[in-house]
């Protein structure tokens, strides 16, 4: 057999076991309703509660930060990130999160912050001098 045909076999059979890997990745968003029926592994997007506690000690242990969210309907749920705070946290618009419900919280691992743009007020300013 020829060496070519050996590492074509080889990389559709990476391509294949990527794919197979990266299709959590590829669902859809969840409310948090959704989250707590399912019990599986889902993204929920929603904006960071800032009425509410958030908790980070990293002497106590750097890979805990607690805080809620609330979803597009309205919900709100405390989620408990297995990561250190994120930088400027505080300022996001919206967050997602991938993780799943466990014992009345949703346990994240991962977080994706939309931080407002630090254009908006020189947009503001130009759309002012232009009308």
């Amino acid at each position: 057999m020829k060496k070519v045909y050996i590492i074509a076999g080889i990389m559709i059979a990476v391509a294949v076991s990527l794919f197979v890997m990266a299709q959590d990745d590829l669902g859809t968003y969840a409310t948090i309703s959704q989250a707590t029926e399912t019990g599986s592994r889902v993204k929920i997007a929603g904006q960071l509660a800032k009425d509410m506690e958030m908790i980070y000690d990293p002497v106590e242990d750097p890979n805990l930060f607690t805080f809620y969210i609330r979803d597009e309907e309205g919900a709100t749920q405390k989620v408990v990130l297995l990561q250190p705070k994120p930088q400027d946290f505080e300022l996001s618009e919206q967050v997602v999160l991938t993780g799943r419900m466990q014992e009345g919280a949703f346990v994240a691992t991962d977080v994706l912050m939309k931080c407002p743009s630090k254009y908006k007020d020189e947009e503001i300013y130009l759309k002012d001098q232009q009308g």
